[in-house]
């Protein structure tokens, strides 16, 4: 099942182009991947072909900083709090967000979660997963960053374990998957398929051999399926989406190294 695109001219996302969740997520459960749209960014952090106009919301990937801010200020003038900006480093912390937002705090983390309405969590991707979560019944959130390294570390069922915490022991957590690199841009190297083969021999079916000699084709949707399924998460909806291919909504770190990031976002309405 795939997520759907929507430009959203109204409320509650006011112009901002936006992929929403196709996912069984209870009616307190909102959420939203932003795309290139919307902003004030120019160059490689603007719209397809260099235009003006993009919606880039990472702070470290070379944007004007005056720029990204008012991105940023756009963002969150339509959200209910400012955004829990993560400093994503391809581990597998999770932050657990106890509150909104604060300008300059970051925590280190690839993940976070929270049990509090209002405060929304985000990762930023340009290639790499995002993989938004919901308790069945709306009580907690989760979001995580899940490139080849995190996947391969365990991020999402840290994620997991996490959100867990936060729940009673019958909920059911459930996970969408955002857009990513699809597997016939992600070529990779014989490192990257061990290294998922070392922690679970079956994973070798989410890779099909490349063009070259000792290269790969790497399915990160699939290698996510695996890794939440071991977890314990049996809904997982999303995925279809290629960052390499749609030029025209997304950002992708292998199509154009110079470039922006787009925030996946998932809160708990008051």
């Amino acid at each position: 099942m795939t997520g759907r695109s929507v430009e959203t001219s109204g409320a509650p996302w006011r112009g901002l182009a936006a992929v929403v969740p196709d996912w069984p997520a209870p009616p307190p459960v909102r959420g939203f991947v932003t795309g290139r749209a919307g902003g004030v960014s120019t160059g490689a952090w603007g719209l397809h072909g260099d235009r003006p106009g993009g919606l880039n919301l990472g702070a470290r990937c070379g944007d004007d900083p005056a720029a990204v801010g008012e991105n940023r200020r756009r963002l969150s003038a339509v959200l209910p709090a400012e955004p829990v900006w993560l400093r994503q480093v391809h581990g597998v912390d999770v932050h657990v967000a106890i509150g909104g937002g604060a300008v300059g705090d970051e925590p280190i983390a690839d993940a976070a979660v929270t049990d509090r309405p209002g405060v929304v969590l985000a990762v930023l991707t340009a290639d790499c997963l995002p993989v938004l979560f919901a308790d069945s019944r709306g009580r907690a959130v989760g979001a995580a960053h899940a490139g080849w390294r995190g996947l391969a570390a365990g991020v999402l069922e840290r994620t997991v374990q996490a959100m867990r915490a936060l729940l009673p022991d019958d909920a059911q957590v459930l996970a969408w998957l955002g857009p990513g690199i699809g597997q016939a841009a992600f070529e990779v190297g014989d490192e990257v398929r061990e290294a998922f083969l070392a922690g679970d021999p079956g994973s070798g079916e989410a890779f099909e051999p490349g063009a070259r000699a000792g290269k790969w084709q790497a399915d990160l949707y699939a290698l996510a399926r695996r890794r939440l399924a071991r977890a314990g998460v049996h809904r997982v909806d999303g995925g279809g989406f290629c960052t390499w291919t749609d030029s025209e909504r997304f950002w992708s770190y292998r199509r154009r190294a110079e470039g922006g990031r787009m925030a996946s976002l998932v809160w708990i309405e008051d």
